[in-house]
């Protein structure tokens, strides 16, 4: 009897294809008895199963690691931080810059503190500083809000690029690069062995390393097929450039902030500030908005209204949209597309490998089962496919002004006389300053009720899965191992992915029965009209 309720309370082993084994797998032999005195004992030991990573499935890690580094880098908290050290009318130690007559008195004394901590004195840092002491008086014009697209310009060309850095200092120096890599950006279960440590500049000596390899470096693959003799032609000295530090900005960035009501909240502050009422509402919701001469964003708004003609416009940007991933706004504002080239596949692609990287993981967290990466491999292949094809004309320049116009939209968005004016749910712990304005106004003209959060997660983590496909070979990749670290590694992204998305357009792309292809626009357009047929049934009730 004992035996026969052993057998049945035996766990049932799972293959490598997830399904039973024909014959279950027993120990080898029972645990040895330990003679103690008069009487016996077992040891009890606890088994665990791992599964290991190998040099195939991380050839790629540091790669990785830059884009999330450089993609935190350039979020909207350090931004806001960047531009308050730089307009910081007190010359202070420990910020980027300081007051021109400090540091001219500094400057004669080599054995100074300021001298002595901060890099050699250079006449352009006492031109910056007296330009901003000088602006700092100036309470008309364009000045200023053209200091803040300089330096919003400024802050993406320290920040942007295929590197990797530690946190700056106080005086914007990278001071910690022999630290080790934090665990929530290393992630993976994986010691190198190659001689080097995890610190930031192990990693990017690993990075140059990783790209200097053949058929391993995007760009330079690319353009080696364009000029086979690059390298030794002095005109393509650009072409250098443009291989060993590409510009690491998705649109697909702008893309979900645009939809999430980014662009139209300053629209709706600019023509406020005209006194322009929108003709679609009797009833300005901002009509008692009175912003006084007094306050700074007053110029920033003369100047960004002023600016506009210099500025994307939102057709502009739609017609990128669908170029590079086959997307399209709705609206009044965007007119119905007549587009030359449109990635008609993206999305049913790029759903599909989130679909299945969502299985994989959910297979590869059992440790009893080996799920195959093939799939999410050819599913990588495709997408990057998709990519490539977009990467042409406009693609070198529009993502980088849209970014800069809008971490711009974001700063202002973010200012203490918005936050008075529309004054944001207080007890809601926005991570960025500029969310709980937007939702407020989003309250307030009637759009979508789905939170910030969401959009802004959906921007930053498509980007980092877009750069992580698009700067690899993978066309040139037949080893499945390292398409299941790209999934190991990303899955924090490709799950708050999945969530935003069914968070802001009620569609689960995990659905293990049904990949949902419908333009994301649609979806939300949907859910709008929805909101607004609850709300007028509310009231009329």
């Amino acid at each position: 009897m004992t035996d026969e309720k052993n057998k049945s309370q035996k766990p049932e082993i799972q293959g490598t294809a997830g399904e039973p084994l024909e014959k279950p797998v027993t120990a080898a032999a029972p645990p040895l008895p330990l003679q103690s005195g008069g009487g016996g004992s077992r040891i009890e030991a606890d088994v665990t199963l791992r599964k290991a990573l190998g040099p195939e499935q991380t050839e790629a890690l540091p790669l990785w690691i830059a884009i999330h580094n450089r993609t935190d880098a350039i979020g909207f908290e350090k931004y806001k931080n960047f531009l308050e050290k730089v307009f910081c009318e007190q010359g202070q130690k420990g910020e980027y810059f300081t007051s021109t007559a400090k540091y001219e008195a500094a400057c004669k004394d080599p054995q100074s503190e300021m001298i002595q901590e901060r890099e050699p004195c250079k006449p352009f840092r006492a031109r910056f500083d007296r330009d901003l002491r000088d602006l700092s008086h100036v309470v008309h014009g364009v000045n200023a809000y053209e200091l803040l697209k300089v330096a919003t310009q400024i802050f993406l060309l320290l920040e942007c690029g295929i590197v990797m850095h530690g946190e700056r200092d106080a005086y914007g120096k990278h001071t910690n690069d022999g630290e080790e890599i934090p665990s929530d950006v290393w992630r993976l279960d994986y010691e190198p062995d190659d001689g080097l440590g995890t610190s930031w500049a192990d990693t990017m000596q690993r990075l140059v390393n990783y790209l200097g390899t053949e058929n391993r470096n995007y760009i330079r693959t690319i353009i080696e097929n364009l000029y086979p003799n690059w390298d030794t032609e002095a005109s393509c000295r650009r072409l250098q450039r443009r291989a060993d530090c590409p510009c690491m900005l998705e649109l697909i960035w702008n893309y979900w902030m645009e939809e999430g009501g980014l662009t139209q909240s300053l629209k709706a502050i600019s023509l406020r500030f005209q006194n322009r009422r929108n003709p679609d509402k009797p009833n300005d919701p901002l009509g008692e908005m009175e912003i006084t001469p007094l306050r700074p964003i007053n110029n920033l708004l003369w100047g960004y209204i002023q600016d506009e003609q210099n500025s994307l416009s939102v057709p502009r940007r739609a017609y990128e949209y669908d170029h590079h991933y086959g997307l399209t706004l709705l609206g009044k504002a965007v007119p119905k597309l007549q587009s030359v080239d449109s990635r008609s596949k993206f999305i049913e692609a790029f759903h599909y490998l989130l679909n299945l990287c969502h299985r994989f993981i959910q297979e590869d967290a059992d440790t009893t089962v080996n799920p195959d990466p093939f799939p999410v491999l050819n599913a990588l292949k495709e997408v990057h496919l998709l990519l490539s094809e977009g990467a042409h004309n406009q693609y070198g320049d529009l993502p980088w002004t849209s970014r800069v116009e809008m971490l711009i939209q974001q700063y202002l968005l973010s200012l203490p006389e918005v936050l008075e004016f529309l004054r944001s749910r207080a007890m809601v712990a926005y991570p960025e300053g500029w969310m709980g304005p937007q939702d407020a106004m989003k309250r307030l003209q009637g759009w979508t009720d789905v939170s910030s959060i969401h959009f802004n997660n959906l921007a930053t983590f498509g980007e980092r899965l877009l750069l992580s496909i698009r700067y690899d070979t993978w066309l040139a990749i037949n080893n499945p191992q390292q398409a299941r670290g790209w999934v190991l590694y990303w899955q924090q992204e490709i799950q708050g992915y999945i969530h935003a998305y069914r968070a802001a357009t009620g569609v689960d792309l995990s659905n293990p029965d049904r990949v949902d292809t419908t333009m994301p626009a649609i979806l939300l357009r949907k859910r709008q009209m929805l909101q607004r047929r609850r709300v007028s049934g509310t009231r009329t009730a």
